[in-house]
């Protein structure tokens, strides 16, 4: 069933006024490949826009909780916690995001999370685009989710192609 659409065919936002309410939590990851000299001016604090994973961690829990203002036929929710680490694998010079996002609400936070992950990956492409302009951004998905209507979710680990 497609719950964006109604009978018409006119995009709707779902109707969750008749769920519960429950904690919700989701996370999700993301990866950026960078060249080199961008991976070593992030990893010593090189860049001369700043504390790129400093600023990405802010701008990955800011664009979370404005997820309802990017996407469409999302509601708007008040996040209990909202948080983005990285990881810098060194030896194929990826930085991994991870946003861990929760609420106590009538629907699920897996946009939330997503979309933090999607804001600080952006961010930092845009803070080193002048040293690296072939960086690549991928592997977004979510990672687990829990509460809800539809239970919990884990992300199977095979390797995403």
């Amino acid at each position: 069933m497609i719950t964006h659409i109604d009978e018409n065919g006119n995009a709707v936002m779902v109707d969750v006024s008749g769920k519960a309410e429950t904690f919700r939590t989701a996370v999700a990851q993301g990866e950026i490949h960078v060249g080199p000299e961008a991976f070593a001016a992030i990893r010593d604090g090189a860049v001369k826009k700043g504390d790129v994973l400093g600023v990405a961690q802010v701008a990955g829990i800011m664009a979370a909780k404005r997820t309802w203002e990017l996407i469409p036929l999302c509601h708007p929710l008040f996040l209990s916690k909202c948080a983005v680490t990285f990881t810098l694998r060194e030896e194929d010079h990826t930085i991994i995001a991870e946003c861990t996002a929760s609420t106590t609400g009538q629907t699920g936070v897996e946009m939330e999370a997503l979309t933090g992950v999607s804001g600080a990956l952006l961010t930092i492409y845009d803070m080193c685009k002048a040293i690296d302009k072939s960086m690549v951004l991928g592997q977004i998905h979510l990672v687990q989710k829990t509460g809800g209507k539809s239970g919990d979710f884990t992300f199977p680990l095979q390797k995403i192609e």
